[in-house]
Parts: structure tokens; C-alpha cells; sequence
């Protein structure tokens, strides 16, 4: 089941500022992440529908809303 990402202003600020080769990593788990729904994933406590994706010593922070997928 595919998802749709969507990637804030701010969070794509954030991904600029890092190495081109933790970009692409990040993006790359991105794209696992919006195929199935698989990776590193974690459920934030006192959320709903928060979660984090690890990636190395990083953490893509996400809500899952529907079908949809908003890094923020």
C-alpha cells in the first residue's frame, strides 16, 4: 500500500543543511517508508498519530494522517 509524502518548509530546511550522503540516505528511507510503511518507525508517546523514523543518528519526525505521510 503506497502512501503520499509530504514534506514541510521546514523540514526541508533542516535536510539542506545536512550531508549529501545523510540526504540521500534519509530520502532513500523515505521511499521505503511511503512503499509499506517499513524502517526504524516508533509511535510517540501521548500521540495519536506522531511517529519517528531513524535513520543513523538522526530522526525524521512524522504524522500519519489517512494515506498520507507530513514530515515536519
Amino acid at each position: 500500500m503506497k502512501y503520499e509524502i509530504e514534506i514541510k518548509d521546514e523540514a526541508k530546511i533542516e535536510l539542506r543543511k545536512l550531508p549529501d550522503d545523510v540526504r540521500r540516505e534519509i530520502g532513500y528511507r523515505l521511499h521505503l517508508l511511503q512503499q509499506d510503511f517499513s524502517g526504524d518507525v516508533k509511535k510517540l508517546k501521548g500521540s495519536k498519530n506522531e511517529y519517528r523514523l531513524r535513520v543513523g543518528d538522526h530522526r525524521v519526525l512524522f504524522e500519519l494522517v489517512g494515506r498520507r505521510i507530513l514530515v515536519y
